[in-house]
């Protein structure tokens, strides 16, 4: 895993206007907490662009004094006005204490779904785990092969060695959706006839275009109507 380098000064100085001074000076104020004791310090602005300008899981050592604390990012604060960092919170790794991390998520593999004609959404970036300094890493690895049209790969799907992870279970992380092309074909494309899904002829229905229409037949009353007419004539 990266590593960046911090050469850092122990802060002597506290309050309102001795931050404003160190501000003045693009030097950055910072804390490192979770060791034996808290370390307050300060460092140039630009020492700390390559751990805070950047997506990735890194790790910091910070140089203070002759004495080097591993630590990893876990808080920052920016100006309103100008969006300078003006603040920065580490957290120093003790090895046989657990740390909770953000770690990046790497999608690998080949969709099936995708090769089906759908679109592989991914829908978080990082995982919240819980774990030991010396199992920390740049990314957590999700394969997805075996995701198909309509499928979802959730957190508890994320199976991770050494690794307690702290998001909800039923979150997806990944997803394959229908592409607008492939939802109007699914939309144009009907049941050929005879087949399941048809429309089924009716008694009743309309004579097809350019056919006769046939008499009802005499209901048996009319027959009998007509033959006493008859008997009344002779």
């Amino acid at each position: 895993m990266k590593t960046i380098t911090i050469e850092g000064q122990l802060r002597t100085g506290f309050g309102k206007t001795a931050t404003r001074q160190l501000r003045s000076q693009e030097l950055v104020p910072g804390v490192i907490y979770g060791g034996a004791q808290e370390i307050n310090f300060y460092a140039p602005a630009t020492a700390f662009k390559t751990l805070v300008y950047t997506p990735s899981f890194q790790l910091a050592e910070v140089k203070i004094d002759g004495k080097t604390y591993r630590a990893i990012l876990k808080d920052l604060q920016f100006d309103k006005v100008n969006d300078h960092l003006i603040h920065i919170d580490l957290l120093e790794l003790v090895e046989d204490k657990k740390v909770i991390a953000d770690i990046p998520l790497k999608f690998v593999g080949s969709a099936k779904g995708v090769k089906d004609g759908g679109k592989l959404i991914t829908k978080m970036k990082s995982l919240k785990v819980k774990t030991f300094p010396k199992y920390l890493k740049e990314q957590i690895e999700v394969n997805v092969d075996n995701l198909e049209l309509n499928g979802n790969i959730r957190v508890e799907d994320v199976k991770e060695e050494h690794y307690e992870i702290l998001n909800s279970p039923r979150i997806p992380v990944a997803s394959v959706v229908l592409t607008r092309q492939l939802k109007q074909e699914e939309a144009t494309t009907g049941p050929a006839p005879g087949t399941v899904g048809a429309p089924a002829t009716t008694a009743g229905a309309a004579p097809a275009a350019g056919g006769a229409a046939q008499p009802a037949a005499a209901a048996p009353a009319d027959k009998g109507k007509a033959a006493d007419k008859g008997k009344g004539k002779k």
